[in-house]
């Protein structure tokens, strides 16, 4: 059969629309579209047929019947013997890595937002035509899908095998800065819109090309074949830098970012900062994904459903353990030390712990619960679920540190992982297996107990048996009161407020401007305008007791409330008798 054809132009800058052009050479006699309601690597349904418009049918001349089924499927009659051609815009306005953008600047999509699926024919190889953008002779396109006829610029065509390699390749379009290296054998690209003058983009392809060679030693060795073996022949990175924004979502042989462009490394600023740091994270993080997500991955995503969720218990592997090895990649790289990396550790052991709802719900639960929880979340989500990212990379850790004990490493078992499903579909049960190959006893007390159940992980026990000093530092007034904040303008916005704390105790609520505070539980010690949560100490003095005047629906309440005499938050740090060439610089 002919391949599935699309077309896709920049129909209206302005205005936001993509057009769409689908040519099917042969139909069924009913033949039936659809457009996904979620992208693979971001579990929340998104309908994404809401920005769908403007539907039309036809066979020659003639227009076909179109019938819609439900909110994302189409049933349109054909007549035997003749291509069927469906045209149709596509409202782009979601500056983010999930859906579809376009405005004068810049143009970037999915497929999943863009191309609907032919029912029957997934399988054919499809063919997506990019049309040159008129009056922008700037603009360029990449994408990781496969060229076929293409100008200097990327616009033409390019070729998938089947509609799952078409969904996964997104394509960004606009005046983007761009750059390529080359790491173990295999050419990377990085394309880079919305950066400053300054941008130093030779430093960023540096550090990039060291996380994408740690990466690939780290599955495949440090053998000259190493980069045979890696899952994909090229790749390809695409960085938005924006305002204020973050984010990436991982695809088979590229990744979509988005940094603030703040975080970007400058030319006139050789120094590393935070926020690059940051930056850094999020690259490898994403990069580790081609491997585990991409390939080994969930037995529940063997073939997606788009139509629906895609449940699978295995998120806080797939994505905890991902964040777990996404800073230890940066410390193999170089482009952290040690205590950096320990200080990052101990900001997500410090966000775990200041979830309460690490109490309520295990980790596999959270990871079922991802559709409804992590990726709808409110005032009450810390209270309620905890996330797979975080407590799943403290899982990794605690199986890390114990392997380690008895002289092995969870790298090894990753690549068992790799071999033992041939790359492809996992369960649970492969893990056990595979830990128990590499170390000879069972390990399903553990995974019971920190994966299924809501107990403590034994953190401190591995760390410090790893040679990292547990040292308990005074907790911010945030975390002594058992509240998140935003603080804008001399203002102080309750977003949540924790179950069990102070600020529960006290009535706080989300939702809550809290204005001032009277000192003293007769407040003998007068009232103060209260600007940010940390002047509270000094406002108190020695007093524990006060009444928090907060303002909610246009109330005045006075709430009273009485602050914790001692609080405190983990901080870690590297015994000074500690060998080095251990853990986790190898």
């Amino acid at each position: 059969m002919n391949p599935i054809h699309y077309t896709v132009e920049a129909a209206d800058l302005h205005a936001h629309l993509f057009r769409v052009t689908l040519t099917i050479a042969e139909p069924l006699p009913l033949q039936t579209v659809s457009l996904p309601v979620w992208i693979p690597g971001s579990y929340l349904v998104r309908e994404f047929s809401k920005n769908l418009q403007q539907l039309q049918a036809k066979q020659g001349r003639r227009s076909a019947s179109i019938i819609q089924r439900d909110k994302c499927t189409w049933d349109i009659a054909c007549k035997e013997g003749l291509p069927l051609v469906l045209s149709y815009e596509v409202y782009a306005f979601d500056n983010s890595v999930r859906t579809a953008w376009l405005d004068s600047q810049r143009g970037f999509f999915n497929g999943t937002s863009l191309c609907l699926r032919v029912h029957g024919q997934e399988e054919q190889p499809h063919r997506l035509q990019l049309q040159a953008v008129k009056n922008q002779p700037n603009w360029q396109a990449a994408t990781g899908l496969a060229p076929v006829k293409t100008d200097r610029r990327g616009f033409g065509l390019y070729q998938a095998s089947n509609y799952d390699e078409l969904a996964d390749c997104p394509v960004e379009m606009g005046a983007f800065w761009r750059g390529s290296f080359t790491a173990c054998g295999i050419p990377h690209h990085f394309v880079v819109s919305g950066a400053l003058p300054s941008f130093d983009g030779a430093r960023l392809l540096a550090d990039t090309q060291k996380i994408c060679e740690a990466a690939i030693r780290f599955w495949h060795g440090q053998g000259k074949m190493a980069g045979h073996k890696a899952p994909h022949q090229s790749y390809l990175f695409m960085l938005n830098a924006v305002h204020d924004g973050y984010g990436g979502l991982e695809h088979r042989n590229s990744t979509a970012l988005i940094c603030n462009r703040a975080d970007l490394p400058r030319q006139t600023s050789p120094r590393t900062n935070e926020g690059y740091t940051t930056l850094l994270g999020l690259i490898s993080h994403e990069y580790f994904h081609t491997w585990n997500v991409k390939q080994l991955r969930p037995d529940a995503f063997a073939r997606y459903n788009y139509t629906q969720e895609n449940y699978t218990t295995l998120l806080w592997f797939f994505e905890g353990f991902t964040s777990y090895f996404d800073d230890i990649l940066l410390r193999h790289a170089g482009l952290i030390d040690n205590a950096t990396y320990i200080k990052l550790l101990g900001k997500t052991i410090t966000q775990v712990q200041q979830t309460p709802g690490r109490h309520v719900q295990s980790v596999a639960q959270a990871s079922f619960d991802a559709w409804v929880k992590y990726y709808r979340q409110d005032e009450n989500t810390p209270n309620a679920t905890v996330s797979y990212y975080t407590k799943g990379a403290l899982v990794a850790l605690c199986l890390d540190l114990s392997l380690r004990q008895e002289g092995h490493t969870l790298q090894a078992v990753m690549r068992g992982l790799w071999k033992r499903c041939q790359a492809g579909p996992m369960r649970e049960q492969d893990l056990l297996d595979e830990l128990q190959a590499m170390s000879g006893r069972s390990w399903q007390k553990e995974i019971q107990a920190w994966v299924h159940s809501t107990q403590e992980l034994p953190l401190r026990d591995v760390l410090t048996r790893q040679g990292i000093e547990v040292h308990a530092d005074i907790a911010s007034m945030a975390q002594r009161l058992g509240l998140r904040v935003s603080e804008t303008s001399g203002s102080v916005q309750i977003k949540a407020v924790l179950r069990s704390s102070a600020a529960e105790a006290a009535g706080l609520a989300a939702g809550d401007e809290w204005l001032a505070v009277e000192v003293g539980a007769k407040a003998q010690g007068g009232s103060w305008r209260l600007g940010k949560l940390d002047e509270l100490p000094a406002l108190m003095g020695r007093e524990h007791k006060g009444v928090a005047l907060v303002s909610r629906d246009k109330r005045m309440l006075r709430l009273p409330l009485t602050v914790p005499a001692q609080a405190s938050h983990w901080r870690l740090a590297v015994a000074a008798d500690r060998k080095a060439g251990q853990w986790p610089a190898v």
